[in-house]
This record gives C-alpha cells, structure tokens and sequence, in this order.
C-alpha cells in the first residue's frame, strides 16, 4: 500500500477540495488499494461537483460492479450515458454503452 501517495493526494485535496482532477487520482488510489468504499465515495463527490465528469461515471460503475452492486453499476452507467449525450463525449457513450451492455 502506498500511502505515502495517497497521504499527498489528500493534502492537495485539502488545500483544494473542489480539485476534481486531484479527487479522481485519490478515487483511482483507493481503487488500487481495495478501498472500494472509499472510492465510490470520492467518485460520488466528484460526480456533485462536476457532473460532466465523464470518467468518473465509467470508473464508478466499474468500482460499484467489484463490489457486486450490480443495480448501483447500471444506474450510474445510465447516468454518464445522458451527459455524453448533453455534452457530446461520444467516446466517453460508447464506453458507458459497451460497460451496461456487459452487466
């Protein structure tokens, strides 16, 4: 476990905490880490702040689905799938798309 990374992600996150980019890369730590909850967590403030945050749509339903919350996966996939479309991140809906279609 590397905490020492994750100790440094959040201190810049105190210093800044509306820092999405920052609050993704602590999300992905935690992922890396096993601490799904945690992650799911970033990734959900995250998605409050800036819900164009399309990566964060993929990564939680992903996060959700290792932890066997497969209904959670599906509706925050959905979800990212309607703002590709409000923002027409047509890679970011074919991700989200291939992601539902293999739940």
């Amino acid at each position: 476990m590397d905490s020492s990374r994750l100790e440094k992600l959040k201190a810049f996150l105190e210093a800044n905490p509306d820092d999405c980019f920052v609050r993704y890369g602590l999300a992905q730590e935690y992922v890396k880490q096993g601490a799904l909850e945690e992650a799911i967590a970033e990734f959900q403030r995250i998605l409050e702040t800036n819900p164009d945050y399309q990566a964060a749509y993929y990564h939680a339903g992903k996060t959700f689905q290792k932890l066997g919350r497969t209904e959670q996966a599906r509706e925050v996939y959905q979800k990212g799938v309607e703002t590709s479309l409000r923002t027409g991140d047509l890679h970011a809906r074919s991700e989200l798309e291939a992601a539902l279609g293999d739940l």
